[in-house]
């Protein structure tokens, strides 16, 4: 059977061409092709899709609004997002509501195809910039989740190189009873009970 492809694309131009592109492959079917994804459940229902293709902003209802609501219809439908956008707020935001891929649309002409059949494949595909994003607010959201301050994560990584408090005192120009009180918040911030815990967790986590 081909397979079945919805679009939802407001500018016209470009859902002409993402519609021609689809056309193009023999294998392929495209369902529909929309400037608005208000009654986006209905045309889900009524087409049964293998494949969405989503444009991020539209008027009424933005594409990351629309995959939430397919999302709460179906799980698996691999759905790519086209944007011109490649901030890590919009990405992030896709990728919670249930986006399968992301794909700037200056990369269509070239990378669509390639992007489907990773998606259909069980891949996730990216724009090489958009991929470097993911990965680095990844990090930087593991690094801010216990909100450690500056003079904790330096405390954290004495501790993990093995120093006793009173050598983590004077390395930091604090009093021992200051380096007690910064490591019991440590530990109540990571969750932890000991020193060995806090360590552990540190250097898996890469707090350190």
């Amino acid at each position: 059977m081909p397979l079945s492809v919805l679009i939802f694309e407001d500018n016209p131009l470009l859902r002409e061409s993402i519609s021609s592109l689809i056309t193009l492959k023999e294998d392929w079917q495209l369902k529909g092709a929309y400037e608005n994804v208000l009654s986006v459940r209905e045309q889900l229902t009524e087409h049964k899709p293998d494949l969405i293709l989503m444009d991020i902003d539209m008027p009424g209802m933005s594409g990351i609004e629309a995959v939430a609501q397919i999302r709460a219809l179906n799980t698996t439908i691999p759905i790519i997002m086209l944007t011109v956008f490649d901030d890590n707020t919009h990405v992030l935001e896709a990728i919670r509501a249930g986006a399968s891929g992301y794909l700037l649309k200056k990369h269509l002409s070239t990378k669509l195809f390639d992007s489907i059949d990773e998606v259909l494949s069980g891949g996730a595909p990216m724009s090489p910039s958009i991929a470097r994003m993911v990965i680095a607010s990844m990090q930087k959201t593991t690094e801010n989740t216990y909100q450690l301050t500056p003079r904790e994560k330096e405390i954290l990584s004495l501790l993990s190189q093995g120093n006793s408090y009173k050598i983590i005192a004077s390395q930091s120009d604090i009093s021992l009873d200051t380096v007690r009180t910064h490591i019991k918040k440590i530990y109540e911030k990571l969750h932890v009970h000991s020193q060995t815990e806090a360590v552990s967790k540190a250097i898996h986590e890469k707090l350190v």
